[in-house]
């Protein structure tokens, strides 16, 4: 009897072992029991905190509370709000505490992350630099702003002398305080330590979690004969680099975190082309956030393409919407309820009128349903369009 009870003890135990997530390498992970992935927050901490809560991640004093879930957010996390380092730092905690249960966090790389480490700083607002500000941020910058003077008197004498009389009222807009240590942080010519560069350069551009790849904004031909985790090391030593006036994987139209042909947007990815990236991942879907659907998390092509980017920040109107995987199959969450998500496209209509129920102040949906079903179909709504139709990915970049 005793010898019975062990040997059904070890066949549970290995059961269990057997049905834990595997972590197949960097970028690969399989039997995970439940994905919840999220699109772009551009710095709104709220809606960050209202889709996580929605899902059932964490609780209501904002710990994890999603068990071995695993939560996939799809890059850009910076720009357009003010709460990007609080966003951040959040989902380094939540990232300890689901180890503990069995969970797993994975942030990808999307183009905002990189524009703030090469620079490019057009989105960032000004509640974001405030953010940085501190006590001695007035000094600092008085102390930058000689050295600029020293240096451009040095090199250029004639433009010196000849600088508008409001020369440094223009600087002092183009420097609010707390432009010098949201420079520090991100950039590593900067500052090579600098909280936030450490942490992007530690993120992937994509990772598969079971037959799902997750990628910022979409994989185009050109990338397709790529391995994800060849993706991340291009990403990692461009952004070592930080150099905006080299083009690399992280400003290329074309490279997975500005590509927007998986989202209809011409010319599109043509189904063939689809088929082949799924075939060299051995995948059935690719979820891609970058291109905002103003409200629905939206299926293509058979959903083997999944757009995730709802529209979460205040400045797209605050759309709250997830990606939820399970056995039973694929879910589109929203804070009224949880659809399933038709793996068909002549299903896509009857989903849309529920969701339109859901979110019925939303004039964004009805339009995109109107257009759905209009007989010629708008660009971005038909998955035949476009010129990209690479049909293998023999070849990488």
């Amino acid at each position: 009897m005793r010898r019975r009870c062990c040997l059904l003890l070890c066949f549970a135990l290995s059961a269990v072992a057997s049905a834990a997530p595997q972590r197949v390498d960097d970028h690969h992970w399989t039997g995970v029991e439940r994905i919840v992935a999220i699109g772009d927050l551009h710095g709104d901490y709220e809606s960050y905190l209202s889709v996580l809560r929605a899902a059932g991640i964490i609780d209501a004093r904002g710990r994890w509370s999603g068990g071995s879930s695993h939560l996939v957010q799809t890059g850009d996390i910076p720009d357009r709000g003010a709460d990007t380092r609080r966003i951040i730092a959040h989902l380094g905690r939540l990232a300890t505490q689901a180890a503990r249960r069995g969970g797993h966090v994975h942030n990808l790389i999307g183009n905002h992350e990189a524009m703030n480490v090469y620079g490019d700083l057009r989105y960032v607002s000004a509640g974001e630099f405030a953010a940085f500000a501190g006590q001695r941020s007035a000094a600092e910058r008085n102390r930058y702003f000689e050295r600029v003077m020293q240096d451009l008197k040095r090199t250029d004498p004639a433009r010196a002398a000849a600088l508008p009389d409001d020369f440094r009222e223009r600087w002092n807009r183009e420097h609010p305080l707390g432009w010098i240590e949201h420079r520090r942080a991100w950039d590593p010519r900067w500052n090579p330590q600098g909280e936030l560069f450490r942490w992007v350069i530690a993120e992937k551009v994509a990772v598969q979690i079971n037959d799902l790849v997750f990628v910022h904004a979409g994989i185009s031909s050109d990338y397709c004969g790529n391995s994800l985790a060849s993706l991340s090391t291009m990403a990692h030593a461009a952004l070592r680099k930080a150099d905006d006036g080299e083009r690399s994987i992280l400003d290329d139209p074309r490279g997975p975190l500005w590509y927007r042909g998986m989202a209809g947007v011409e010319p599109a990815t043509r189904p063939g082309t689809v088929a082949a990236i799924l075939r060299r991942h051995g995948a059935r879907h690719v979820v891609i956030g970058h291109t905002v659907t103003k409200g629905v998390i939206w299926p293509r092509l058979d959903a083997r393409i999944i757009q995730i980017d709802t529209g979460m920040s205040a400045a797209y109107g605050r759309h709250i919407g997830w990606l939820e995987v399970t056995p039973e199959g694929l879910f589109a969450g929203y804070p009224n309820g949880r659809l399933p998500l038709p793996e068909r496209d002549d299903g896509r209509a009857g989903y849309l009128e529920a969701v339109i129920a859901l979110q019925p102040d939303n004039p964004a949906l009805r339009q995109r349903l109107d257009r759905l079903r209009a007989p010629a179909s708008a660009p971005q709504e038909s998955d035949e369009a476009g010129s990209d139709d690479a049909a293998t990915c023999g070849t990488s970049h």
